[in-house]
């Protein structure tokens, strides 16, 4: 796993053209802590992940990883390392389970460990009558297993999922829920996307809402202070 504590957004805005989505947002994050995030279609849950992975440039932003408050560009690379986003529409590569399985296993040293690395995730998954079955070929909900599984073996400070449980029936929702359930409990931190609210009730420590370019709370069990403006005395890098 890669080393990481709370990370800290702070004045994030972005537009596409004239159109304003993001509006000087801030929001703490910390790991084994789990933030449900709704709103409305197109009201910026995407837009929001995005930026936070490090994958879509805001206009503004800032980041504190613990190291002091650096602007977006500056922390882009940290922000890659320690976050994977995964869409509702889970990215399969050609080949088998076991095969997408073992992309995630490059760092791990000997044939024999990276198998037995991909063994344990597919029990993990819940996807061990699947190893040899080609990927593509896989319902929605096995396919979101499959990459819950390959984020599993790169073990992130953070998972954010664009809104997992999308089109799936009331059984595969459950399993993909357990397996979240199962990721908080290794410490890595999950916000959650999802119009869904009340699947994820018993899983969330925090929920905000995306409405009209803010975040709000709708509850505060936690961060009561994660929702505000940059502070003018911080330093910015």
């Amino acid at each position: 796993m890669i080393s990481s504590g709370p990370v800290s957004f702070s004045a994030i805005s972005h537009s596409f053209g004239s159109r304003k989505i993001l509006d000087n947002l801030s929001i703490d994050l910390e790991p084994g802590k789990v933030v449900l995030l709704s709103g409305e279609n197109g009201s910026g849950k995407t837009t929001l992940l995005r930026i936070l992975a490090g994958l879509l440039k805001p206009d503004t932003g800032y980041v504190d990883t613990g190291s002091g408050l650096l602007s977006w560009r500056k922390s882009r690379a940290k922000l890659i390392s320690n976050f994977i986003y995964l869409h509702q529409t889970p990215y399969m590569f050609e080949g088998s389970v076991y095969r997408n399985l073992s992309i995630a296993t490059s760092c791990v040293r000997g044939y024999e460990n990276r198998k037995n690395r991909v063994l344990d995730a597919m029990e993990w998954a819940m996807l061990g009558g699947h190893r040899f079955a080609e990927a593509k070929t896989l319902s929605g909900g096995q396919q979101q297993r499959v990459s819950l599984a390959r984020a599993w073996l790169r073990q992130p400070p953070y998972i954010l999922l664009d809104e997992p449980t999308a089109n799936m029936d009331s059984k595969s929702a459950r399993r993909t829920l357990q397996l979240l359930e199962k990721l908080k409990h290794t410490n890595i931190g999950l916000i959650i996307s999802s119009h869904i609210q009340h699947q994820f009730d018993s899983l969330a420590d925090d929920h905000l809402e995306l409405k009209d370019f803010q975040l709000s709370f709708l509850n505060a069990r936690q961060f009561s202070g994660n929702v505000t403006p940059i502070s003018r005395d911080r330093e910015i890098v």
